[in-house]
């Protein structure tokens, strides 16, 4: 145990680079970051164990930040540990640097979870958790690690907390130990203006263990950590009472802690310079790791490195005892993408695409051992119970499945799988119907920014959800959803797969798509209705390219229809009346624009030539193929809520039908 002097000079340091940092930049938030600075000094020199030279490490205890505007604390204490240089401190903020404005996940620097939007660190710590229950269910010796998370009383208040702690609890993750900024104060208010309720009753009332203690005494700290290591039951909750902005001085000399103003803006001239003093820094040089701690820093990298050593042996001992578990592990951490025979799974002909996704997530629970499959309540009609048949559903103490049943929480459950994904290890996929996206969003966004390979299962596709009525047909959420394909991740690449298949058929090839899709999310649109099957002799594998020409499609079309999902068939339909006329027809499938758009120019120009007459169906909103019919085209789709009654009426009402697909056509023509 270190001396107290020292881990309060330590707490100090953290301060001082963090406060610097905001002032230096002109812009950030110190006060939180000056709060939590104690327990973060605590955990990473005393507690966490991770490999420095090696920090991919599968087995390494985790942590997880939830308040990421408190980025100055993470940085701060990612230097003292020898992940940041303070030259790269003093780049806080600016173009290029590694140190931006919200924390953005990298794993060689320590930083596990790009974070921002309240409430998603700390779910992405119970999916983390999750995963980690997961594997230590089937490498028990070696996978024995902690994941530890850090939330702020805006992260309590986020609704998505609730989902989270009730998981956590449920679940029973006493593998999880969350650290509770309580500091009483917000960007504009004092959290008592808007919090009332008893937090640590709500935890406890969830399952939790909860400890209260000051949380800028490492005493305190220490204790508390020991005692969540020890629970053997359930997770805990660290309530900590800090001071927002501990040690800021105002321009007169007087106190600046406890201050709403402290929160996100930099404490400015005299202040700065007062704070800087006080906390035993000078204000001309304040970018400095003091000499003693470093001191305490080069201890704990030393005593990791024996810590590491005695892991590494141990697990070389247990890979020598288990080789086929061994392997299994590095198989599994790998990130490669599953092999499955795809060629023997049997698709039942006109099934609906979610009833041919249940059909590959029952191939996928028996050949991917890795694969956690969840869903929010709705395993039985979003059809994810073909992948629950074949295992069994996660119960507190026992993770030996591979079912996570979430409950009515779609945006918690996505959070836990992306945390899962960032866990490393396994390969999540979560499904609820696709007019519930819209509770998914933040999620699948921060998925798309962080290039986790989620799977979105999003099943009753469109208004043929039909008597659930407006409130359960999705319109304009294929096209919300297909903006992630046209949005570029920071490597320039679509920073999301969204695949909506044709028919049953189809549903294989998007499943293959997305398992084999290893570096973005992947989003799998299905239908409720049956469907019926492409033509003969149609060539499923070309769905790889996003759009394709299906098989009897006409030599020299006159138009071109294209579609996707269930409205393909329907065009199949309109061109048999449409041939009768004498016109020419060629049918594309397009399951995937931003796929299609990622071919090369010659196979696009030879799918939808640019001088091609083109129409295009849509059950959504027409903007959805505006990319791929183009401005001289035609688009019939649905530009209003949908409405009650059976889907057939409805295919009829809103002229999604062949003889309707022949007027419009004609028409056009």
């Amino acid at each position: 145990m270190n001396d107290n002097k020292l881990m309060n000079r330590a707490a100090d340091n953290i301060r001082i680079l963090a406060a610097s940092m905001v002032e230096k930049a002109n812009s950030g938030h110190p006060g939180g970051a000056m709060g939590g600075a104690d327990f973060v000094n605590v955990l990473f020199s005393e507690f966490l164990v991770y490999d420095p030279e090696n920090p991919a490490w599968e087995g390494r205890d985790r942590f997880f930040l939830d308040p990421g505007h408190m980025s100055p604390m993470l940085y701060s204490q990612l230097a003292l540990a020898g992940k940041f240089t303070l030259d790269e401190l003093k780049e806080f903020r600016q173009w290029d640097s590694p140190t931006p404005g919200h924390p953005e996940r990298d794993i060689m620097r320590g930083i596990e979870n790009t974070s921002g939007p309240l409430g998603q660190g700390h779910t992405f710590a119970v999916g983390a958790a999750i995963a980690a229950k997961f594997m230590k269910a089937r490498f028990e010796e070696v996978m024995q690690q902690t994941i530890y998370a850090y939330i702020s009383d805006g992260g309590v208040q986020e609704e998505i907390s609730q989902g989270a702690g009730r998981i956590a609890g449920a679940l029973g993750l006493d593998n999880l130990i969350m650290f509770y900024d309580a500091n009483d104060i917000q960007l504009s208010t004092e959290t008592k203006d808007v919090t009332i309720e008893d937090t640590a009753k709500k935890y406890e009332a969830w399952g939790w263990k909860v400890i209260k203690i000051n949380g800028n005494d490492p005493d305190a700290i220490r204790g508390a950590l020991n005692e969540a290591k020890a629970e053997n039951e359930r997770p805990t909750l660290i309530i900590g009472h800090t001071v927002m902005g501990k040690g800021a001085r105002k321009a007169d000399g007087s106190s600046y802690e406890a201050n709403c103003a402290t929160h996100g803006a930099p404490l400015g001239g005299d202040a700065y310079v007062n704070t800087i003093k006080n906390l035993g820094g000078d204000p001309t040089n304040p970018f400095v790791i003091f000499p003693e701690v470093k001191e305490l820093y080069a201890k704990r990298a030393a005593e990791l490195k024996e810590i590491m050593a005695k892991k590494y042996a141990a697990k070389s001992e247990w890979a020598k005892a288990n080789p086929e578990k061994a392997a299994k592990l590095d198989l599994f951490f790998s990130g490669k993408a599953p092999e499955v025979n795809w060629a023997a799974i049997e698709q039942k002909a006109g099934a609906a695409t979610r009833a041919a996704s249940a059909t590959v997530l029952g191939a996928l629970a028996t050949q991917v051992e890795n694969m956690i499959v969840a869903s929010a309540d709705l395993s039985n009609s979003d059809k994810t119970d073909g992948f629950l048949k074949k295992t069994h559903a996660f119960k507190k103490g026992d993770f030996s499945g591979a079912f996570f049943q979430a409950g009515v929480a779609e945006l918690t459950m996505a959070c836990c799988c992306i945390g899962m994904a960032l866990h490393g290890g396994v390969i999540p996929a979560c499904g609820t119907f696709f007019v519930f996206s819209d509770y998914m969003k933040p999620a699948v966004r921060m998925a798309a920014l962080m290039e986790v390979p989620v799977k979105f299962i999003w099943t009753h596709d469109a208004f043929r959800v039909g008597e659930d009525g407006p409130t359960h047909e999705p319109v304009e959420q294929e096209a919300q959803i297909r903006l992630m394909e046209k949005l570029k991740n920071h490597k320039g690449h679509n920073s999301m797969l969204v695949l909506r298949p044709a028919d049953a058929e189809e549903t294989t090839i998007a499943w293959k798509l997305a398992m084999e899709n290893t570096t973005t999310p992947t989003g799998l649109i299905f239908s409720r209705q049956d469907i019926a099957m492409l033509p003969a002799g149609n060539d499923y594998s070309q769905a790889a390219k996003g759009a394709y020409i299906v098989a009897g499609s006409d030599e020299n079309p006159d138009v071109i229809l294209v579609a996707s999902g269930s409205e393909v068939s329907t065009l199949v339909a309109g061109t048999e009346l449409l041939r009768k006329d004498g016109v020419k027809v060629r049918i594309v499938s397009a399951p995937s624009e931003g796929l299609f758009r990622s071919q090369a120019p010659g196979y696009q120009e030879g799918v939808i030539p640019a001088d091609a007459k083109v129409f295009g169906l849509t059950a959504g909103l027409p903007v959805n193929l505006q990319g791929l019919v183009g401005a001289h085209g035609k688009i019939w789709g649905l530009e209003s809520f949908g409405f009650s009654a059976p889907y057939k009426v409805l295919d009829q009402k809103l002229g999604f039908t062949a003889d309707n697909v022949y007027k419009q056509v004609k028409a056009m023509l």
